[in-house]
C-alpha cells in the first residue's frame, strides 16, 4: 500500500465514500466515529496521515488536533481537517492548531487526492533524514519532533508575483503579522538562487501561478525544486479561486502549501509561519544526520578521519590509473612511558598537536587518518618516489625536531616518531588496502627495530 490514512468522521456515509477514493488510488484506510476514537487509533496505529472532520459530537476536530499535537508519539503525523462549514475564524482555529491543511465538504477528489500525495511525500521526506527512527537514536541525535507554532522565529519569505501591485499587496498583508524579512523578488532572481550550491538564504518562497506568462510560476516552482540552492527551502503557490486542477498540479511538482486568491491575510501568514517551522525542523534533522555521520568516520580527540574513513579512501586512490598511492605508517615512539609519566591528559594534548603539525606536511589531497592510539595512516597519490620518501622525512622531522607544550605547569615535552613507507610500483590485480597498510606496517617495525626517529621504507614490490 502507498501509505495508511486515518479516516474520522462520525457520519458513516462520509467514511464510506472517503475510504472508496482513496482505496481506489491503493491507499490502506483505517476509521473512526469520534474523536477518543480517532486518539487511540492513531497512538495505536500511527497512521501516516489523518483526515479528521471537523464537527464529532464528543470533541470537535480541532480539540482532537491539538491533541495530536501536543502527544509525541503523535505530532508528526500530519492532519487535514475536513467541514461542511465555511467559518474563516474555524479554519484560522484549525490551522493554528497544526493542522497542514483545511478542507471543505464536498471534497473533490481530485484536491483530496493531491493534498494526500503531497503531504504523505513529505512525510517520507522527514523518515529519510532520520534514517530511521531507531538507528537515528541508536546515535545518539534523536530529538522529539518540534510542535507547532504559528510564531514562527523569523525567517526570510520571498514573493514572486505577476506585478509590483500584486507583490507590495501581498508584502502589506503579511508583514506585520510574520516578522521577519519580507522581501519581492523577480523570477531571475529565485533562479539565481536555485543555481548556487551554498544552500538558499530564502526559507519560504511564495509564488503566483501566473507571472509574465500563464503558468510560468508552476514551471519556476518545477526549477527551485530541482536545483540544489533552493531544494530544501519551501514553497507556497498563489491560485486564482477555485482554480483546484493547477492547486493539484502544483502539490504533485513539489509546493508544500497552495493558496487561492483573494485570501485573508492571517491565513497567509499561519501558512507561511507553518512552513518555517517545517523546514526549520526538516533543517535540524539534516544538521543532526550530517554531524552522526561525520562523528561515524572521525576521530572525535584529533578530529582526523578514522579507520572506518581511511580504508574505503584508499581503496579509492587505488582504482585509478597510474602508480599506486604511498602509504605510511607513523608511530609516536615510547608513547607510553609519556602517558605513565605525564599523564593521558598530557598524551592527548600531544596526539592533537601531532594531528595539527601532520596536517601543515600534506597537500590538500593526501589522506591523513588516526588509526590507533598513537598511529596514523597517511596516503599519498600521485606522487613520484622521491617525493614520498622526502615527505615521509618531513613528517618523521615535524614530530622530532621540537618539544610539545602542555598546560597545567607540564615542561615541554620531546617526542619523536617512527615512519613505514611503502611505494609499490605495480599494483597488479589483487592489492588490497590491508595490503599496503601491512607492507607499511612491516617497514614501521623495521624503523622501530633499527632505533626509532626514522623513516623505512618497502618499494618497488607488487601488492
Amino acid at each position: 500500500m502507498a501509505g495508511r490514512i486515518l479516516i474520522v468522521d462520525d457520519v458513516a456515509t462520509n467514511r464510506i465514500v472517503m475510504k472508496v477514493k482513496l482505496a481506489a488510488a491503493c491507499y490502506s484506510v483505517e476509521q473512526a466515529d469520534n474523536g477518543h476514537d480517532a486518539l487511540r487509533v492513531a497512538r495505536e496505529t500511527k497512521p501516516d496521515l489523518i483526515l479528521l472532520d471537523i464537527m464529532m459530537p464528543d470533541m470537535s476536530g480541532v480539540d482532537v488536533c491539538r491533541a495530536l499535537k501536543a502527544n509525541p508519539e503523535t505530532s508528526g503525523i500530519p492532519v487535514v481537517l475536513i467541514t461542511a462549514l465555511s467559518d474563516q475564524d474555524a479554519k484560522m482555529e484549525g490551522l493554528e492548531a497544526g493542522a497542514n491543511d483545511f478542507l471543505t465538504k464536498p471534497v473533490e477528489e481530485v484536491t483530496l487526492l493531491a493534498r494526500v500525495r503531497s503531504l504523505l511525500r513529505a512525510r517520507d521526506a522527514v523518515r529519510e533524514i532520520q534514517g530511521g527512527n531507531d538507528t537515528v537514536a541508536a546515535f545518539g541525535f534523536a530529538e522529539d519532533a518540534a510542535g507547532f507554532s504559528a510564531k514562527a522565529a523569523p525567517g526570510k519569505v520571498a514573493l514572486v508575483a505577476p506585478g509590483p501591485r500584486g507583490a507590495i499587496l501581498w508584502k502589506t498583508a503579511i508583514e506585520d503579522r510574520l516578522g521577519g524579512t519580507v522581501a519581492i523578488i523577480p523570477r531571475e532572481a529565485a533562479l539565481t538562487e536555485a543555481s548556487t550550491d551554498s544552500g538558499a538564504s530564502t526559507d519560504v518562497f511564495v509564488i503566483s501561478v501566473d507571472l509574465a506568462q500563464r503558468n510560468e510560476g508552476l514551471r519556476l516552482l518545477s526549477d527551485l525544486r530541482s536545483r540544489a540552492g533552493t531544494r530544501h527551502a519551501a514553497t507556497l503557490m498563489i491560485l486564482p479561486e477555485g482554480d483546484t486542477e493547477r492547486a493539484a498540479i502544483a502539490l504533485d511538482l513539489g509546493a508544500n502549501d497552495v493558496l487561492h486568491d483573494p485570501f485573508d491575510a492571517k491565513e497567509l501568514a499561519i501558512r507561511i509561519s507553518a512552513q518555517l517551522d517545517r523546514k526549520r525542523q526538516s533543517d535540524r534533522m539534516r544538521a543532526s544526520v550530517r554531524a552522526g555521520l561525520e562523528a561515524a568516520v572521525c576521530d572525535p580527540l584529533t578530529g582526523l578521519h578514522n579507520r572506518r574513513y581511511a580504508i574505503p579512501q584508499l581503496e579509492l586512490m587505488m582504482s585509478r590509473p597510474g602508480p599506486g598511492p604511498a602509504v605510511m605508517m607513523l608511530d609516536l615512539d615510547h608513547f607510553k612511558h609519556v602517558n605513565d609519566t605525564f599523564g593521558h591528559r598530557a598524551g592527548d594534548a600531544i596526539l592533537k598537536q601531532v594531528a595539527a603539525r601532520l596536517r601543515t606536511q600534506l597537500r590538500n589531497g593526501d589522506l591523513l587518518a588516526r588509526i590507533g592510539g598513537e598511529e596514523f595512516l597517511i596516503c599519498l597519490s600521485p606522487i613520484n618516489h622521491a617525493d614520498a620518501v622526502e615527505c615521509a622525512e618531513r613528517l618523521c622531522r615535524s614530530i622530532g625536531e621540537s618539544p610539545f607544550d602542555i598546560e597545567g605547569g607540564t615542561p615541554p615535552v620531546q617526542v619523536t616518531a617512527s615512519v613505514g613507507l611503502t611505494y609499490p610500483v605495480d599494483l597488479g590485480g589483487f592489492a588490497t588496502p590491508e595490503m599496503l597498510i601491512h607492507e607499511a606496517d612491516m617497514a614501521l617495525y623495521s624503523a622501530k627495530s633499527h632505533g626509532r626517529n626514522q623513516v623505512s621504507m618497502i618499494s618497488d614490490t607488487a601488492a
